[in-house]
């Protein structure tokens, strides 16, 4: 992958659109940023539940509660991507078509990539909460503190390393996904200018010209799945920075 996806990077794989068969040049400029778009929306719908969701079960809830939310979140995390995009499909894209909004569309995307990060981020953020130290909590309300004030300025703090490489890693999973998006965003070979409206990812892209009998497709292909594992490299290294930083 590297050898061939680095043999057919050019500057033009990040402006141009992807070019009809056999033409030379074109790229997946738009792919790029539709992968980046569907990503942060569903970023933006699952590290807020998912950091809540975690904070509810680790210093409000219940004992019995907390079990069996727990047994769901695992059990949803060993779900098939393929049924996160047909549970997507039923909700979003039937939900657009019946209000004649229109069918395939980022928001689709964003919201099967969203229930595919959404159980990382509980687990990983639920499990850092667990290992801060009951002593920072006791000293903290022992100082006079609230419980809402232990966990904002005490407990989610201490725990905001681990909660940020969760979510890392949740957004690493979704933007190599590809089944949920076929169900959901489809494919577009035009810029993305609607939420509304099929769009482009570098994991369908790779998955529709990987097998395509044109050569120029195939070379696109290579490059594509290079710079999606780099963006997801990327990633890691801002994470680990970030937390570094933090520590």
């Amino acid at each position: 992958m590297v050898i061939q996806g680095f043999n057919s990077l050019s500057p033009s794989v990040f402006t141009e659109l992807p070019p009809a068969p056999f033409r030379k040049g074109g790229g997946f400029g738009n792919a790029i940023l539709g992968t980046l778009l569907m990503v942060g929306i569903g970023g933006l719908i699952s590290i807020p539940f998912g950091v809540l969701a975690a904070i509810y079960l680790t210093e409000f809830s219940s004992g019995k509660i907390a079990r069996w939310v727990r047994f769901a979140t695992n059990v949803l995390s060993g779900v098939p991507s393929i049924i996160a995009g047909v549970f997507a499909y039923g909700i979003v894209v039937l939900s657009l078509t019946q209000w004649k909004l229109g069918s395939y569309s980022a928001i689709g995307g964003g919201f099967a990539l969203a229930i595919l990060m959404l159980p990382i981020i509980v687990r990983t953020t639920d499990e850092a909460l667990q290992l801060v130290s009951q002593d920072l909590r006791q000293a903290s309300l022992g100082l006079g503190a609230t419980n809402f004030q232990t966990v904002t300025q005490v407990v989610l703090p201490a725990a905001l390393p681990a909660i940020v490489t969760g979510s890392t890693l949740a957004i690493a999973r979704a933007a190599g996904e590809t089944a949920p998006l076929l169900f959901t965003a489809l494919f577009s070979t035009f810029w993305p200018d609607s939420l509304l409206k099929p769009t482009a990812s570098l994991a369908v892209l790779v998955y529709n010209f990987a097998i395509s009998p044109f050569k120029n497709w195939q070379s696109l292909a290579w490059a594509a799945s290079l710079i999606l594992v780099l963006m997801v490299l990327l990633t890691s290294i801002i994470a680990r920075w970030a937390t570094r930083q933090k520590a």
